[in-house]
């Protein structure tokens, strides 16, 4: 007589019935973990494209890359916007907004330089900076303009358009 090899029996395997209990446990913490791994990764899915504007006044026009804040991205919600710049001081041009930004992670910072994009949160006006600058109460950073700031010392007033890129 033959004998049969060892192996897999199907008919030692007992037959279970799921519990509805075990069921719905079960599917909450795949749910559960589903939108733990999605909460993770959708901050970090949403920087890969940074916010980035395009500038156009005195027939020239210059990149401001926004940062990752909520003041930035209110701004960047607003697009495209129409607006005047002009002079202000001996080192920006300002440009009022429609509505004041929020104010929300605002606080001081450092390393002010030529190139940085803000807001004036008392006056809810952005300011563009062509020359070295301090930080004062109320300032928001919202980015920094990539590459020259080639129109930005004209003196003047003129009409100013945003759009975003991309």
């Amino acid at each position: 007589m033959a004998s049969r090899s060892p192996g897999w029996n199907r008919s030692a395997m007992p037959i279970t019935s799921a519990d509805p209990a075990t069921l719905s446990r079960r599917g909450f913490l795949i749910g559960l973990t589903w939108a733990a791994s999605y909460a993770f990764t959708a901050p970090a899915m949403a920087r890969e494209t940074p916010m980035r504007m395009t500038c156009r006044f005195a027939g020239q026009a210059f990149t401001v890359r926004l940062n990752d804040s909520p003041a930035a991205r209110d701004l960047f919600a607003l697009l495209p916007l129409d607006l005047r710049i002009e002079d202000y001081a001996h080192n920006e041009k300002i440009a009022y907004l429609p509505r004041k930004l929020t104010e929300e992670g605002a606080g001081p910072f450092g390393d002010e330089a030529a190139g940085h994009v803000c807001t004036y949160a008392p006056w809810g006006n952005l300011v563009f900076f062509h020359a070295p600058y301090r930080y004062s109460r109320g300032l928001i950073r919202l980015g920094r303009i990539e590459g020259g700031i080639a129109p930005l010392p004209l003196r003047g007033t003129y009409p100013l358009g945003l759009t975003r890129i991309g």
